[in-house]
């Protein structure tokens, strides 16, 4: 079988990984190359490196948190180069917790999964190779064995940085099993696991009074304790709290504020100085990753009791908001919805709908003349908006703070379209659904008011509004192309009627070989299309002629695709001369055969071309031509 290969492989591999040697062999490796003995920050911050790291629009882009999160790219800079940039050089950054502070569902713990999932990842690579003392139970650097008084010399020679002191573990180990000969004293390299407790550690607040500070610090080996008959014996301790199993690596604090006092206050020599106190002996250094997440609220709480400004000064805070790119709000909706089984179809636009009114509710009215929150959105989507400049974009950012601190969460709006998906027993599901999804869950919301779920249902009707837009010009240009030949005629007859406008002549038909004048009628009909004013049609008309003679001179014929604007006027022109056809059509007991065909051929595209399937074809088609109707 298959499977028997896979796993012989994954067997040889682990072979592969495991290494075993005496303290000179180690030392041997440090030599040949000293990124092996990194302290923590900077093995992290070099795993975020290999990764990949490229620059878009003066933001950096770091390939370790690509396909999982999506619109944080500012927030990622910071945390990347002001924290594990400065802390890989040992600035006094490094020296900080780092607290990811941000509204639920915004991305603080993935980017903590992220690192954990990736620095056992790296651990398993050359590059990420982890050496510690064999049977130490916090696996810690082997380069601790060295006296003070020696390392200058040696981290001279080795260009190596040496931090912390021996465990109490090892200190006895040192002298009972090796006699202090720190030479023979064995070393292994060690894999990071989360689940062998190897590297990476995590601290949950619960109740304080039955929460015992010994799931930070170990605790008192009371089956040994007799044997060994003093607490201060490290053979009748276990060094198996999350601060001593997470050495070497991450330190994950889960809603750290709303830890008890107790056990914040661990934190405080472990930032700064590397080191905790556990049981009865001297201070047990740790060379570890503090990162913690909290809310807003409790962060602002935690703020404002003087009882904690020793901790305060040594945290370092990243914000965390929610995404406010449509785009990337979409994106996150595809990752949660790749890991259901959903058999459903998701019609075109129904996510992002549901991205343009989660996106809404997170931004904040501007003050910047004629920016309106739509405006506002499509500007941070990276979309032009007319009268307005990348310069303005970086201007309405630093406009307010906070901006994305609130809001519609994801999770609010993947539970809304779980329940849309589960409920209509559908096979295929629109935008439409989803927005009346949205609606139904806000009205049922416990925690919002009736001022915000008027706000939100307003928000509710512009994500409508936008669709409807989108709809209309995407089943504008499906139809076209099944009359693409009817706009041709169209465009040709207009500029037939233009040339004898500006040169005075006849239009000849092309049929019966009649003369009569310029049709202002069909001329007006289709320049207002694109707001030309009755003022401004000579000029217009003009500006078409000069280029038609230009391209003529070149040999170049003037085609459909030459001029833009006018190219945009004849298609609306026609779709609003189709538009009643469509509706009758659609709607008819009776419809015409020939535009009926033409409509089945406009819904055959839909499905090849605009990822629609039969289903929602139908129905957006009919939607929109209901919506052209009015």
């Amino acid at each position: 079988m298959d499977i028997l290969k896979r796993l012989e492989e994954y067997r040889r591999q682990e072979k592969e990984l495991a290494w075993e040697g005496t303290f000179l062999d180690y030392l041997q490796l440090v030599e040949e190359n000293p990124k092996i003995a990194r302290l923590s920050h900077a093995r992290i911050y070099d795993m975020i490196k290999a990764a990949g790291i490229c620059e878009e629009n003066g933001v950096k882009k770091y390939n370790f948190f690509a396909g999982e999160l999506f619109g944080l790219d500012k927030t990622l800079e910071t945390l990347v180069e002001e924290y594990f940039h400065s802390a890989a050089r040992r600035l006094d950054v490094r020296k900080r917790i780092l607290l990811l502070m941000g509204p639920v569902s915004g991305g603080k713990s993935t980017i903590v999964s992220l690192l954990k999932r990736g620095l056992e990842a790296y651990s398993r690579t050359a590059e990420g190779a982890i050496y510690a003392i064999k049977d130490c139970p916090m696996h810690e650097e082997p380069l601790h064995l060295i006296p003070k008084a020696l390392r200058p010399e040696l981290e001279k020679e080795l260009g190596v940085y040496i931090e912390g002191n021996l465990c109490p573990s090892c200190q006895l180990m040192l002298q009972e099993r090796y006699g202090g000969r720190i030479e023979e004293v064995m070393v292994e390299r060690v894999i990071i696991s989360e689940e062998k407790r190897v590297g990476i550690g995590t601290f949950s607040p619960s109740d304080p009074k039955s929460q015992d500070i010994s799931e930070l610090t170990g605790s008192i080996d009371f089956a040994t304790i007799g044997e060994y008959g003093s607490e201060s014996d490290p053979r009748a301790y276990r060094f198996d709290g999350e601060l001593n199993k997470a050495n070497r690596g991450i330190m994950e604090f889960q809603e750290m504020l709303k830890c008890d006092e107790k056990f914040l206050y661990h934190l405080l020599s472990l930032s700064q100085e590397g080191n905790f106190k556990a049981g009865r002996f001297a201070l047990i250094s740790a060379d570890e990753v503090v990162v913690a997440h909290t809310n807003e609220s409790e962060f602002r709480s935690f703020i404002a009791n003087p009882k904690n400004e020793a901790l305060r000064s040594r945290i370092m805070v990243v914000p965390v908001p929610y995404n406010l790119q449509v785009s990337a709000e979409v994106k996150i909706y595809e990752k949660l919805i790749k890991q259901s089984e959903l058999d459903t179809h998701l019609a075109p636009y129904s996510l992002w709908v549901a991205g343009v009114f989660s996106v809404l509710s997170r931004l904040k009215e501007s003050k910047k003349q004629g920016m309106d929150l739509v405006k506002k959105m499509k500007l941070y989507n990276g979309e032009h908006v007319e009268g307005f400049t990348d310069k303005d974009v970086v201007e309405l950012q630093q406009e307010v703070l906070g901006e994305g601190m609130s809001g519609i969460d994801p999770r609010f709006i993947m539970n809304r379209i779980s329940s849309v998906l589960i409920s209509k027993g559908k096979k295929c599901i629109n935008a439409l659904d989803i927005l009346r999804g949205i609606r139904e869950g806000l009205e049922k919301h416990p925690a919002l008011n009736k001022e915000e779920k008027n706000t939100l249902f307003n928000l509710l009707s512009v994500a409508k509004k936008e669709y409807d837009e989108v709809l209309k010009k995407e089943m504008q240009k499906a139809l076209l192309t099944s009359y693409e030949k009817a706009a041709q005629n169209l465009f040709d007859s207009y500029l037939d009627n233009v040339e004898a406008y500006c040169n005075g002549v006849k239009v000849v038909d092309p049929v019966s070989g009649e003369e009569y004048g310029p049709d202002e009628n069909l001329l007006r009909s289709i320049e207002e299309q694109i707001g030309v004013s009755e003022n401004a049609k000579k000029s217009f008309r003009e500006e078409i002629l000069i280029r038609l003679s230009t391209l003529a001179r070149q040999g170049k014929k003037f085609g459909y695709d030459s001029h833009g604007k006018l190219k945009e006027a004849v298609e609306k022109k026609l779709f609003a001369d189709l538009k009643n056809t469509i509706r009758f059509n659609l709607l008819s007991q009776n419809p015409d055969a020939q535009q009926l065909s033409r409509i089945e051929d406009v819904l055959d595209r839909l499905v090849k071309n605009y990822g629609y399937c039969k289903v929602c074809a139908f129905e957006a088609l009919k939607y929109a031509g209901s919506l052209l109707a009015k």
